[in-house]
C-alpha cells in the first residue's frame, strides 16, 4: 500500500476552502419589506493528520496515515440596513437566531413610526 499524505492533505485542505466561502461565514442576504438582512456567522475549523510506520523483529513492516478535519458554525446575528441606517442584531448565546427573529416585529414597528412622521410632516 502506497501512502499519498500529501494527497491526503491537499483534500482535506480544498474541503476546509470550499466551507470557509462568504456565504457561510455571512450569509446569504434576504428582504424583510423594505429591510435588507445579512446573517452573520462566525465559522471556525481546524484540521490535523498524522503518519507511522514500523517494523517488527519477525521482518513485519506497517504504516498508516489519518487525516480529519472539523467545522463549526455559530450564528452571531443580523446585519439590517433600510435606506441610510444600518443596525446589527445580535443573536445571542443564550437565545441562539429565535432571539434575532424575537427584535424584528420591533423593527418593523420602527419602520411604521418613522413612516407615519413622514406622513404627518407631509
Amino acid at each position: 500500500m502506497e501512502l499519498h499524505l500529501e494527497e491526503l492533505l491537499g483534500q482535506v485542505t480544498d474541503f476546509m476552502k470550499t466551507e470557509a466561502n462568504a456565504d457561510t461565514v455571512i450569509g446569504k442576504e434576504f428582504q424583510l419589506g423594505e429591510f435588507k438582512c445579512v446573517p452573520v456567522i462566525k465559522v471556525g475549523m481546524g484540521f490535523g493528520s498524522g503518519g507511522g510506520e514500523g517494523s517488527e523483529t519477525k521482518g513485519k513492516k506497517g504504516e498508516g496515515i489519518g487525516a480529519g478535519a472539523g467545522v463549526g458554525i455559530e450564528p452571531l446575528g443580523f446585519l439590517v440596513t433600510r435606506e441610510n441606517e444600518i443596525s446589527f442584531i445580535e443573536a445571542g448565546k443564550a437565545h441562539g437566531l429565535a432571539a434575532a427573529f424575537e427584535k424584528v416585529p420591533d423593527l418593523i414597528e420602527k419602520f411604521a413610526e418613522s413612516r407615519n412622521k413622514e406622513v404627518i410632516a407631509n
